[in-house]
């Protein structure tokens, strides 16, 4: 049985996510305490971030997008069987930095490998596990481009991050299809608002979907 709940946040890059993940769980950890798992993707535990290195690192420009679209299902599996799953049978609140919808957006979307292909793939990946919340950071792509251009140093650029304007703009359509088609489950917030009421509206968010933890 699996008692915890399990949220993911979502975004463009430079959208603010994993910021807000930060000032969120300053927020909580203290109530939560052990009840509380922070975890990301591809990573999340040290066979995940093996692979996370490989596909983000940015020698590896001869990479085939279905290669990468793989990589990121088999990080993916490894992630759920080692450490999400675990943490949901303990009765944990799971708060994870992108899931399967990021493979969607960006190798379905992004790579343009095709969307329902790469859905497909990460449904044998996840055995069909998918978040009871996903909280997504909605940012037109010039503006997440221009904050990361401002505030990322040049070591923390990845393979993606460096892709052209029409990469982003394919990745943010394909984010906004899937919140039309999955209201119940992805709550869109305006992330271009003052980066305080960003992280009220998700905390929010988490509240009503975890009220028993809080």
């Amino acid at each position: 049985m699996l008692s915890g709940t399990f949220i993911s946040f979502e975004g463009p890059d430079g959208a603010g996510k994993t910021s807000a993940l930060a000032a969120i769980t300053a927020k909580i950890q203290p109530t939560l305490g052990d009840r509380l798992t922070i975890t990301r993707e591809p990573g999340g535990n040290p066979i995940s971030e093996s692979i996370r290195a490989i596909i983000l690192d940015r020698a590896n420009t001869d990479m085939d997008y279905r290669t990468e679209a793989l990589l990121y299902a088999a990080a993916r599996r490894q992630h759920i069987a080692q450490t999400i799953l675990p943490a949901l049978a303990a009765d944990q609140l799971v708060l994870c930095d992108r899931y399967v919808d990021s493979s969607v957006a960006y190798q379905g979307a992004g790579r343009q490998i095709g969307e329902d292909a790469v859905a497909q793939m990460n449904t044998f990946a996840t055995d069909g596990l998918l978040p009871d919340l996903t909280v997504y950071f909605d940012v037109p792509a010039e503006v997440g481009l221009r904050r990361i251009q401002a505030h990322r140093q040049a070591d923390q650029v990845d393979r993606l991050d460096v892709e052209q304007a029409a990469f982003h703009n394919r990745v943010r359509a394909a984010y906004l299809r899937l919140q039309q088609a999955h209201p119940e489950r992805i709550k869109l917030i305006d992330a271009t608002q003052a980066p305080d009421q960003v992280v009220a509206e998700a905390l929010a968010l988490i509240k009503q979907t975890a009220t028993r933890y809080f």
